[in-house]
């Protein structure tokens, strides 16, 4: 009985854009957590030292954090954009863009690494977007060789330019890589740190 008229309130219209609000909370905490629990993990371990106990600690905690955030963003997101369809009595353009400012000011306000990944990661796909855009509406001619060679190219180039020169520039998990990648490979003894293992662990 209790399902069925569970079921049945989740069927009202009239309940829509809150239950939507509420499903969108539920989606951005599941979805954050499938996100950073992974990611979290192979960073960990690849690159923090410390116990087994404090790592899982570590990676918990990112986990919680990215998982909640995006929870937060959502509902608020989602809540805003009813609030204004429901006052202006319909959907309108700015009210997405007005909707996630508050949101991403509400939520992703603080400078910690898990916000500025995230910032980074839609900043990347944002210029992406744009740059299509412009494409589409014309304000740009579309070009007559594939762009992405010298994007990549470029990409590449300033990245390692900073790596090298301006390191303290980037966000401390890409040092960490860049560091494993090319420093950590001018860097050997014997066959065991040269092949088998990146650092040796004991004081030979």
């Amino acid at each position: 009985a209790l399902l069925r008229a569970t079921n049945a309130l989740l069927q009202q219209r009239r309940y829509r854009a809150a239950l939507a609000v509420l499903k969108g909370f539920r989606n951005g905490a599941v979805y954050g957590a499938k996100i950073r629990a992974p990611h979290a993990l192979v960073m960990t371990f690849l690159f923090k030292s410390g116990s087994l106990r404090e790592k899982l600690k570590s990676i918990a905690q990112a986990t919680y954090t990215h998982s909640r955030n995006l929870a937060y963003f959502v509902f608020t997101y989602k809540g805003l954009m009813a609030l204004q369809s429901r006052l202006q009595g319909k959907k309108i353009p700015f009210h997405s863009f007005f909707a996630a400012c508050i949101g991403g000011w509400l939520v992703f306000g603080e400078n910690n690494p898990i916000n500025s990944q995230i910032i980074m990661y839609l900043l990347s796909r944002i210029l992406f977007g744009l740059s299509r855009l412009a494409v589409e509406k014309g304000y740009v001619p579309q070009p007559k060789q594939d762009p992405f060679p010298l994007v990549a190219a470029l990409i590449w180039g300033t990245v390692l330019w900073l790596f090298e020169y301006h390191r303290q520039t980037l966000q401390p998990s890409l040092q960490s890589s860049m560091t494993y990648l090319y420093d950590d490979s001018n860097v050997w003894h014997d066959i065991s740190d040269f092949l088998i293992y990146n650092k040796r662990t004991d004081s030979k």
